[in-house]
């Protein structure tokens, strides 16, 4: 899952995205809300962390340009104040949650993954495809009875593969959906993580190339 956090604060933007990529999300940070409406608008976001106070441009206008242009990516809203009415503002320009500083890591994480399921086609609690399966929400995957140990990229990269196991999916995607834009375009660590993956996984191969055209799930 994309996340873009847009916090001006850098510290506090810095220890979330550290917390977020512990739990095999991917993160962009935007420091104001004229980066964050950019972003949004030529990245495929699953869910924006949208602060509420931003610099160049206030959090409210990014949220209600996205929303008003028909954007489909799931907003969080977070700001300092607790107050109702803030809460109400924020979800009267067509926020899909709202969450007051300061927030426990572990429920910022819940609702992203909450936000993340909710999307034109529902996508279940627990993914599978044979005997593979993977759980987003308590970070664990397995085949059969066996759970197995995945470094965050390789769970996040099953589960891109989990969410339409039939779809052959380019390294490119991968790269966009699983990783964030402090990798190397150039990089083969798609190919590398598929390698690692397929070992842990076992045999049979579960995850096969298509020459050409990609990753998919036999």
């Amino acid at each position: 899952m994309r996340v873009l956090l847009a916090e001006d604060d850098a510290a506090l933007a810095d220890v979330i995205a550290r917390g977020l990529r512990r739990e095999a999300l991917s993160v962009d940070i935007a420091r104001d809300g004229a980066t964050a409406l950019e972003r949004a608008r030529t990245i495929e976001y699953d869910v924006i962390v949208l602060d509420r106070d931003l610099p160049v441009m206030h959090g409210d206008v990014v949220c209600e340009a996205l929303t008003s242009a028909g954007a489909l990516t799931r907003i969080l809203m977070l700001t300092a104040s607790a107050a109702i009415e803030e809460r109400v503002e924020g979800l009267a320009l067509g926020a899909d949650d709202y969450l007051p500083k300061p927030f426990a890591m572990s429920e910022l994480v819940a609702r992203i993954r909450a936000l993340g399921r909710r999307e034109m086609r529902a996508r279940p609690n627990v993914l599978a495809h044979g005997d593979v399966w993977l759980d987003p929400a308590r970070r664990r995957a397995g085949r059969g009875a066996k759970e197995l140990r995945l470094t965050n990229r390789e769970f996040a990269l099953l589960e891109q593969l989990l969410v339409d196991p039939g779809a052959t999916l380019s390294a490119e995607t991968l790269m966009d959906r699983v990783w964030d834009d402090r990798i190397d375009p150039f990089s083969n660590i798609v190919r590398v993580t598929v390698l690692t993956l397929r070992r842990k996984l076992g045999d049979p191969a579960v995850i096969e190339t298509v020459p050409r055209a990609g990753y998919r799930l036999a």
